[in-house]
């Protein structure tokens, strides 16, 4: 058997102009990821990302951080099926008036609670995003990189760089949980967090779900982030 690790990028540009852009801190999580895996011996047979630039600049930290990916071009591929869900499209999608920038606690959670309102409309398909595909569209996506996976590398380490609805939705989808129970997942996913799969020809298996290992140290807990 194989594994799959599944990671978030590291923190964004929340609440600027341009938020597909990574943060200092962004920057430092991501290669931190690396050196971690690198005191470790870890090595991956294959790379998948999404097409995003957070996505790229998340890979290019841990490359930086591990000292080595696989050498050839066609094992490292970004996949459209990894990006994010466009989330100011679902909130226009049930708040066409425009939000006030989160920048105080209160607005930060005003924020997300209309972003889960608006993922909850969205997967049961009372709503259409502009520009979005719907929710099936998505997921499906996601679950034809998981099979990938499992039929293409189910002996090989592989390294998934993503964003938290992607990974929400491969957990949700290998849990078989409720849209409810992804939409908390989601939520939950820290940046730069690590999820791993146990792959086999036959199926995957959860067995790590978020975790910040490469951070559990005096000098880098208060890297951790969540946005």
């Amino acid at each position: 058997m194989g594994t799959l690790y599944l990671v978030r990028h590291g923190q964004a540009s929340f609440g600027a102009e341009d938020y597909d852009q990574l943060s200092e801190r962004g920057q430092a999580q991501s290669q931190r990821l690396g050196a971690y895996w690198r005191e470790r011996g870890l090595r991956f047979d294959a790379v998948y990302t999404g097409t995003l630039r957070r996505h790229a600049q998340t890979l290019a930290g841990i490359a930086e951080g591990l000292g080595s990916l696989p050498a050839e071009q066609h094992r490292t591929q970004a996949l459209a099926g990894l990006d994010e869900y466009d989330s100011g499209a679902l909130l226009q999608a049930i708040h066409p008036a425009p939000l006030p920038k989160p920048d105080t606690p209160e607005l930060y959670r005003h924020h997300f609670r209309l972003l889960c309102d608006a993922l909850a409309q969205w997967m049961a398909g009372t709503i259409s995003p502009k520009g979005m595909p719907s929710w099936d569209d998505f997921s499906g996506g996601v679950r034809q990189v998981l099979e990938r996976v499992r039929h293409e590398h189910a002996d090989e380490n592989v390294l998934l760089v993503s964003s938290g609805g992607p990974i929400s939705t491969a957990v949700g989808h290998v849990l078989g949980t409720s849209p409810e129970v992804t939409i908390a997942l989601n939520m939950r996913i820290r940046n730069s967090a690590v999820t791993e799969f146990t792959t086999s020809p036959k199926r995957l298996m959860l067995q790590t779900f978020n975790t910040l290992n490469h951070l559990d140290t005096d000098e880098h807990r208060s890297w951790i982030t969540h946005a």
